[in-house]
């Protein structure tokens, strides 16, 4: 064993540098700290810490509420969802690692012993080799070159997923707090049906109103305290899928901060400035930029490969007759048949399939901007449209209520009028609501990021009022 002491210390340094394995259950401790949902403070430290091509890090206090931006940048860092995603960049990390690896030598060996025929002085033979291919550095550069685009390509698509998370938390942050105005509205209206109901019934107790009033004013009681259920029935279901986005809890309530400038979101953006380099802000778009210079890449590769494979080797060997000896090796590959041919019309082919789509993304984006823009020209029209209607029926429904105290007009046409005001009300506030979709799709189109801005104290909204 002494004389193998040099191959064994080879053999022990090889396996030293081999990967250790480790376990990572999939238990019940692992479900569990899923469920139970991310630790704020340590959320708190990981948004300071943010760092995204679009979105900017803001400062997080969940004491007065949480904002719209608030939320998209703690989906970033607590969906879970994400967690898997990002998890691509480690591995296209090994896949760039891999393509710089040159293909390991190969030794063999063979032994020999005469065993019939004349073996009279004749000795056992033995032959050692070492080969290795060479014509693996010719593609080297381009295989690298393909991972690290590929590897820049992923690290785009996760952030890109990352911003439509971001954004779908936004969006649907912003539609709790119009479901939060909605239900304010119809509460409010709901008290002054009451109010009249109990009103009204203390007329008909007096003879001073009839039974068709007192129907009347049921009907319209019963009528509010449903939509009333409707309208909380939807802000439930905002607040669980803002949840589920954030990464907490069905049961987690987070307090939405109220004081955010809703009325003047999203502001005024011109259509040149949206457009001019879209390209180099929408971040799926670039990403099939590097997918697309990765496919080229691999083609280059693939031309490269036609040239045929050349391995050479050390060789050292001893015959029968006790004669040793030590040379060169090399082995070409003929090309007669296989030339790569059908390998470089698919890497071709493929190439020319991810131009196209980017060519084809490129202009779906350009054209989905120009109708997020031209839709909420059209909201904006309607939002004006519906104030001028709701200031008219406010100022009718006043004119109505003095008639109703002189006896000039009756109770049902007073109730329809209100009717009418509310819903008024209610679709200026859905229109809202539209506009701030939009506004969300906008920034999702576009990869402008328009942050949102709290009220300043002092300063009140003309148009601010939603009653």
């Amino acid at each position: 064993m002494k004389k193998y002491w040099k191959f064994w210390i080879l053999v022990f340094f090889v396996l030293s540098g081999c990967a250790v394995y480790h376990p990572l259950p999939l238990d019940r401790k692992a479900e569990e700290t899923v469920l139970k949902g991310p630790d704020i403070k340590a959320l708190g430290i990981e948004i300071s810490r943010i760092k995204h091509p679009l979105l900017k890090p803001v400062k997080f206090d969940l004491k007065d509420g949480l904002s719209p931006d608030e939320a998209a940048i703690l989906a970033v860092v607590a969906n879970p969802e994400l967690r898997a995603v990002r998890d691509e960049k480690k591995i296209a990390s090994a896949q760039l690692l891999q393509a710089g690896l040159l293909p390991n030598p190969q030794l063999s060996a063979s032994y020999e012993i005469p065993t019939a025929g004349v073996t009279s002085g004749t000795v056992n033979a033995y032959t050692f080799q070492l080969d290795w291919e060479i014509t693996a550095l010719l593609t080297r550069g381009a295989r690298v070159s393909s991972a690290r685009a590929e590897k820049a390509a992923v690290d785009l698509n996760v952030a890109w997923k990352e911003w439509q998370v971001a954004e779908a938390a936004k969006l649907h942050a912003l539609r709790l707090l119009w479901a939060e105005k909605k239900v304010a509205l119809l509460r409010e209206a709901e008290r002054e049906l009451k109010k009249n109901l109990t009103l009204v019934e203390r007329a008909v107790s007096l003879g001073e109103k009839t039974a068709l009033d007192l129907a009347a004013a049921r009907a319209a009681y019963q009528k509010i305290r449903l939509d009333l259920e409707t309208a909380r029935e939807e802000r439930a279901r905002e607040r669980l899928t803002l949840n589920r986005i954030l990464g907490f809890p069905p049961n987690t309530y987070l307090k939405i901060q109220k004081d955010v400038r809703l009325l003047s979101w999203p502001p005024p953006i011109k259509r040149e400035k949206l457009l001019s380099g879209l390209a180099e802000r929408r971040l799926d778009l670039l990403a099939l930029k590097m997918s697309y210079q990765a496919q080229d890449e691999r083609l280059r590769a693939a031309v490269l490969s036609q040239f045929p494979k050349i391995g050479i080797g050390l060789l050292r060997a001893k015959d029968t007759g006790d004669v040793i000896t030590t040379g060169l090796a090399v082995s070409i590959e003929l090309p007669f048949f296989d030339r790569g041919q059908a390998h470089i019309a698919l890497e071709e082919a493929t190439r020319k399939k991810l131009y196209d789509e980017y060519l084809a993304r490129l202009f779906s984006a350009r054209a989905e901007v120009a109708e997020i823009l031209e839709k909420m020209a059209f909201v904006r029209r309607k939002i004006v449209a519906s104030e001028e209607a709701k200031a008219a029926l406010q100022r009718l429904l006043v004119t109505y209520k003095e008639a109703l105290h002189q006896g000039n007009a009756d109770l049902l046409g007073y109730y329809r009028l209100q009717n009418e005001l509310l819903a008024k009300r209610l679709e200026l506030l859905r229109l809202r609501q539209t506009q701030s979709d939009l506004g969300v799709a906008l920034e999702i189109a576009s990869g402008v990021y328009l942050p949102m801005r709290c009220k300043t104290l002092g300063i009140v909204n003309p148009k601010g009022d939603m009653k």
